[in-house]
């Protein structure tokens, strides 16, 4: 079945078709690129990755805090350093969501954020020393886990050794977010967290249905949750975002339809609805969730179908993979002017930052290297403790790996390419360096999934929902068919 979605009242070229045939046949796992390497390709100290064809002319080698420093040093020297992005990975939470794949610490105990934090404020003083005091901290986020998770009292200390080390602004211009668990939201949690200089918010909701909410482990009213996106109105809190996942145990079209209502009502600023991807092998909790649960996957399909249209005719903009916008947005505004950017937070405003990347698992991305910090409590209080930074792996990327990069990334973002510019500033010949993949594209153009020509590349209303799979067209390490796990696209 084949669904023709318009979104020609809401933005520029924002439409799709929804195939079901076409979703079923492309759907196979593949890299979210929020980084082109991905973090698969990440390096830590002494291993190396073979050498590939083009551009690059030695495999990469293993990464160290030394490459990291090189960076940094780098990017302060050139003509025009960039603003700072600083990410500050706050893992606790209080009870484990059994769908998590993310990065966490699973406690009662409150008192466990007292040491860590305490490392968190030597990582952003060893962090400092490398970066000049005059570049501007354009953009700020606390991501988890659970950050509200920590007391009032260590929020607005993480915050002050922040802006002893780093130039914070202070006119509300940034983008300084945090993500909220509203049932980890205590009185005055909002207006402390603005008065710190938040005001960009996300919050989990996943889904209203006490079946699903029982299923996952994640009990969390409609009361509670719509108090907290009343509040940060109030007070000011601007691109609100909601999480919502398909995909999770007892769920259905009917089901999803009547959450999705709750929250078209409600109106926050954006909406990311994800796929949930079932890899109990990999992610302990999730073998709390019995298989036989799940929605099918021409459920999942149909739910898809339904969470687009409901959005989009209540107005939302599809801006691409998993993400909806009003049209006022920033978001939406900035796939407009064609400054949109993705990074390890997701869609982006701020393309022209360094990212510093804090707290354990903590991923980085300044000059041209991407880096992770160590994974476990008890490594990264160990690096801290012996006055290093808790660097564990990464990449300094080649000629080959940039250009790729900003091909991946002009096609998440704008669904289009503009194959002269590339030529013009990359000094290639589009045709010749990317024959295989072009041939690659045919069958995606037969399909009508995308355009090409000789001046441009652009993604078609079929081929949106199917982005991932262009961009891996792209992608050389899965080229090279090195081993990896990445979740279905649909």
């Amino acid at each position: 079945m084949i669904i023709f979605i318009d979104f020609s009242k809401t933005s520029l070229n924002h439409q799709i078709i929804f195939d079901a045939e076409l979703l079923r046949r492309y759907d196979k796992s593949g890299p979210r690129y929020t980084s082109y390497p991905t973090a698969v390709q990440f390096r830590s100290a002494g291993s190396t990755s073979a050498a590939g064809a083009g551009m690059r002319e030695s495999g990469h080698t293993g990464f160290t805090e030394a490459d990291y420093q090189d960076q940094a040093k780098r990017s302060n020297a050139s003509a025009a350093p960039r603003p700072l992005s600083l990410y500050f990975h706050l893992p606790f939470c209080d009870t484990v969501c059994f769908y998590c794949a993310c990065n966490k610490v699973v406690t009662k105990d409150r008192k466990r954020a007292s040491p860590y934090l305490g490392r968190l404020h030597r990582e952003i003083a060893l962090q400092a020393q490398l970066f000049h005091r005059s570049r501007t901290v354009e953009q700020l986020h606390w991501g988890g886990g659970t950050p509200t998770f920590i007391s009032h009292e260590e929020m607005r200390e993480l915050m002050e050794v922040t802006r002893e080390h780093f130039r914070l602004r202070d006119d509300d211009k940034g983008e300084y977010g945090i993500e909220v668990d509203p049932r980890e939201v205590r009185p005055e949690t909002l207006a402390v967290l603005r008065s710190l200089g938040f005001n960009r918010l996300s919050m989990g909701v996943q889904d209203f249905e006490p079946a699903v909410q029982k299923a996952v482990n994640r009990i969390q009213t409609e009361a509670e949750t719509f108090a907290v996106l009343k509040e940060a109105r109030a007070l000011g809190f601007r691109s609100i975002n909601m999480d919502l996942i398909y995909g999770l145990p007892h769920q259905t079209v009917e089901s999803f339809g009547r959450t999705l209502e709750k929250i078209i009502t409600a109106g926050p600023d954006r909406l990311s609805v994800f796929n949930y991807a079932h890899l109990p092998e990999m992610f302990k909790p999730q073998r709390r969730i019995s298989t036989s649960d799940l929605p099918s996957p021409q459920e999942k399909l149909n739910i898809l179908q339904l969470t687009i249209e409901r959005l989009t005719q209540a107005g939302y903009v599809y801006i691409g993979m998993d993400h909806f916008a009003r049209p006022d947005d920033e978001l939406a505004a900035a796939q407009r002017n064609g400054t949109l950017y993705r990074n390890f937070q997701g869609y982006s405003t701020h393309a022209e930052c360094d990212m510093i990347g804090m707290g354990i698992t903590a991923i980085g991305m300044v000059g041209d290297c991407y880096s992770q910090n160590q994974k476990t409590l008890e490594d990264y209080y160990a690096v801290l403790d012996s006055g290093h930074l808790p660097v564990m792996r990464g990449i300094v990327l080649d000629d080959d790996d940039k250009l790729r990069r900003e091909i991946i990334t002009q096609l998440i973002c704008h669904f289009m390419l503009d194959l002269n510019a590339v030529e013009r500033v990359r000094g290639i010949r589009f045709a010749d360096y990317f024959a295989a993949e072009l041939a690659d594209l045919k069958v995606m153009q037969q399909d009508g999934l995308v355009e090409v020509d000789a001046k441009s590349m652009r993604v078609q209303p079929a081929g949106k929902l199917l982005i991932r799979n262009i961009c891996m067209v792209f992608d050389r390490y899965l080229r090279e068919k090195q081993e990896q796990r990445y979740s279905k696209v649909i």
